[in-house]
């Protein structure tokens, strides 16, 4: 459903009877005046006295929702609260200002207020929200995810409000987590449970990056601009989730998304508005404006789109092209093939120093490789595998033994270089052509040397490490690719060492890496590749990518881990059409820890997940310790941040018990809260 929630003027209850039963009656009308803004009510009689209170929940993970918090206090004879939520954005602020002195017990500090009003048998307060879904059009009353309340609490907490509430006729209770279904299970016949699957299969609208773009509105399969070049200031709208897509002005697309989807997280970096429409594929409203210049807007209840003049199109586009971003020119002068351990200098520098210095030498990949085998060898639980990077030079090295920048220059001079789609041929031509040319025998046997004596007998896996990585709101998430060589294979032949190391050379030359890298004015000859090189794990029990963070709540109040798991070695962010992961939130911070699913696998059994409840908890601790020591290089104190982490459970080194390896951590862009009607704490 497009927009916010209708305005129903229903009314306040008043004791009133039928004229011709003689029965009594509820009548409802509004008990808050007109645009007052006031810190509570106690009566929520019409939609107008909601909406005034109202803001988007602090964790929206079901989209098109709004709540209220309420606030039952047990020593005040259940007295119910209904707090401004857009003014206090967590129970404690109200409580403390509002429900604390004046003969009532002074209201904790908020730790000790938290450790009690969710936790404790003999809490003062029954604390949760009243929330409106848009989609499905549900009322619910819902209490934290990890909130231990009862079933006698939560049924007198149910039955103040649906007595207060213009539509408790229609409340119904919502459980958060595994731990509250249990629980709602138990509670009376008279209050109805509504479970998340019916409130997401009302869902038709799902905003994933919020935001405001023009360009032309153009319809394209998904699969057509995986393969294809897409002009940069094209909105489209698409049939499928595409596991790839070049820079393009919006996306829309008629099947639902995850937060890390691949499409997301590059829209996420790239600052493009994002979103999924049920029967947009069909939809008229778009169809009208295939070819045209539009306006699209995403944002968090509804969508928008309307037609522009080229000139205003072009006014927008030149007020808002990204700035440049500037690449660290690649630094040729260490030449060793570099342990983990040996990449980063702290003890000259801070450890954000430390990777700024390292990137130009190693790559953004291999440096925050490295920054993870740092905080293992302090004791954290991070578990990586032994590694080794090869460094820019021997890239370096490569191009100028073979002429290749000589080439690239001359390819650069030709008139056919300003035509994108030219372009995008001759460096497919030029990728094979560096692929033809012969490394250094001395340098591949020193590699494989290496690899031999680190990982006897394995085949060996080349990761990408570029230098122009993880720039600002550039991340290069999934412009280059790994590659695998086996130590028996001759030099030159497919699958060799020497094979996999210059296919993965080759992949600076990329395409889609190059357009990408040009959007953001980027200096294309001071890009380069390193190697980050380790043991393959071919056979992996289970995949997938984490953030350390609660995308879901960018306000940062309710804190939480994010992941996305998958069985075996099947891609979580690129998967096939119709494949999904388990995605859940984890609230790694909060006593019990609970695990709230979003969604399930299609490839698991129903009622099972992918990961064990150990491998959930290992996986969060290591999601943890990579959170808190990285936030001195990557964190701010005024903003959100995150790592995205990948990982994988196999059980080549413990037979029959996966063990888990985190495979990368860089600092991820996130979300900004610039919804309106959001709480926006102090």
């Amino acid at each position: 459903m497009n927009g916010l929630v209708l305005t129903l003027l229903l009314p306040l209850s008043l004791s009133a009877c039928d004229a011709a039963t003689d029965e009594p009656v509820d009548e409802w009308e509004c008990t808050l005046d007109s645009d007052s803004d006031p810190d509570f009510a106690h009566v929520l009689g019409c939609q107008e006295d909601y909406d005034q209170l109202a803001a988007q929940p602090a964790d929206a993970s079901i989209p098109g929702a709004t709540s209220v918090k309420t606030i039952v206090d047990r020593l005040d004879d259940n007295r119910l609260w209904f707090q401004n939520s857009k003014r206090y954005c967590i129970h404690w602020e109200f409580a403390s200002e509002h429900l604390s002195g004046n003969g009532l017990p002074i209201v904790p500090e908020m730790g000790s207020f938290n450790e009690t009003e969710y936790y404790s048998p003999d809490r003062r307060f029954l604390l949760g929200a009243i929330s409106h879904y848009d989609g499905p059009d549900k009322w619910v009353y819902e209490i934290s995810p990890y909130d231990t309340a009862d079933a006698d609490m939560i049924t007198t907490a149910f039955r103040e409000i649906k007595e207060s509430l213009f539509v408790g006729k229609e409340l119904a209770f919502h459980p958060t987590s595994a731990a509250v279904e249990a629980v709602a299970a138990t509670l009376p016949e008279d209050i109805p449970v509504v479970s998340s699957e019916v409130l997401y299969k009302g869902v038709d609208y799902q905003p994933l990056n919020l935001g405001t773009s023009m360009g032309q509105l153009r319809r394209y399969a998904a699969a057509d601009v995986e393969a294809n070049y897409i002009n940069y200031r094209e909105i489209v709208v698409l049939d499928e989730v595409p596991n790839d897509i070049s820079i393009v002005a919006g996306i829309i697309t008629a099947q639902f998304q995850t937060p890390l989807s691949h499409i997301n997280v590059l829209s996420v970096s790239r600052g493009t508005p994002n979103m999924a429409l049920t029967g947009a594929e069909g939809l008229a409203e778009l169809d009208a404006l295939e070819g045209k210049w539009v306006e699209l807007t995403v944002g968090p209840f509804d969508w928008g789109v309307r037609e522009v003049t080229s000139e205003v199109a072009d006014a927008w586009w030149q007020e808002h092209k990204p700035l440049p971003l500037t690449v660290q020119p690649m630094n040729v002068t260490v030449t060793d093939l570099t342990g983990s351990l040996d990449m980063l200098d702290l003890e000259a520098d801070e450890l954000g120093a430390a990777i700024s210095a390292a990137i130009p030498i190693y790559g953004a990949k291999a440096t925050n490789y490295g920054a993870l085998a740092e905080a293992n060898l302090e004791g954290q639980p991070i578990p990586i595998q032994t590694a080794f990077a090869i460094p820019m030079y021997y890239y370096n090295q490569f191009m100028e033994d073979n002429g290749l920048w000589i080439r690239m220059a001359e390819l650069m001079a030709s008139p056919d270089w300003s035509d994108p789609s030219l372009r995008g041929e001759m460096l497919l031509a030029f990728q094979e052509e560096m692929r033809a040319k012969p490394a250094r025998a001395e340098v591949v046997e020193a590699v494989t040397a290496r690899a031999q004596g680190l990982f006897p007998g394995e085949k060996i896996r080349f990761r990408s490490s570029t230098n122009a990585e993880d720039l600002g709101k550039f991340t290069g998430a999934g412009l280059y690719d790994s590659e695998t060589g086996d130590p028996t294979v001759s030099a030159g032949e497919k699958d060799s060492i020497e094979w996999a190391m210059k296919k993965v050379w080759s992949q600076v030359w990329n395409p889609r890496a190059y357009e990408e890298r040009e959007y953001y004015s980027m200096s294309q000859t001071d890009v380069g590749m390193a190697l980050l090189t380790h043991a393959n794990f071919p056979d992996e029990e289970a995949n997938g990518v984490a953030i350390t963070n609660n995308p879901f709540d960018p306000s940062g109040l309710e804190p939480a881990l994010y992941v996305n798991a998958q069985e075996g070695v099947v891609d979580v962010v690129a998967p096939e059409p119709g494949v999904l992961p388990d995605a859940y939130i984890h609230y790694y911070y909060s006593p019990g820890q609970p695990i709230v699913f979003i969604q399930h696998s299609t490839l698991v059994e129903t009622g099972e997940t992918v990961l064990t409840n150990a491998e959930s908890y290992a996986l969060g601790t290591a999601l943890d310790a990579i959170s808190t020591f990285f936030r001195p290089a990557y964190g701010s104190t005024n903003e959100w941040y995150a790592m995205d982490v990948e990982w994988k459970f196999d059980d080549k080194y413990t037979p029959g018990t996966p063990a888990l390896f985190v495979k990368q951590a860089r600092p991820f862009a996130g979300w900004s809260n610039d919804a309106t009607g959001a709480c926006a704490p102090e």
